[in-house]
């Protein structure tokens, strides 16, 4: 069993309930790990054995670039989206960070954490 993980990726998007979020944004990072028998990718050197990053990154991009109101509901899309690609994947942590959320004090973030299979419906 291996991990395969994306840390600390950032976008500028419109998701949140209220409409100030929805007009100017906020920044977001996504940490994405997805635990796989990656064995065969180890010894044989071949990425179709194994999860590809690229195609992580590329389904957080899409689903950033589609506002939602809640970041659970935006976990839940990219673990629908990852077991469509990859059935056979063991569990799929998805982090989702909002930056500076406007609650009216100084907060760092507000965090969403999504989990395959614990979380997924």
């Amino acid at each position: 069993m291996g991990r395969v993980s994306l840390e600390g990726i950032e976008f500028h998007a419109y998701h949140g309930v209220f409409s100030e979020e929805k007009k100017l944004g906020n920044r977001f990072t996504v940490d994405m790990h997805v635990d796989t028998d990656f064995k065969k990718a180890m010894l044989d050197d071949d990425l179709h054995a194994t999860v590809d990053y690229f195609k992580l990154y590329t389904i957080a991009k899409a689903h950033m670039q589609e506002p939602v109101k809640l970041l659970e509901h935006l976990g839940h899309l990219m673990l629908q989206d990852i077991l469509k690609i990859y059935p056979e994947v063991k569990q799929i942590e998805i982090i989702i960070k909002k930056h500076n959320p406007a609650l009216g004090g100084v907060v760092n973030y507000s965090v969403v954490k999504v989990a395959y299979p614990q979380d997924y419906v």
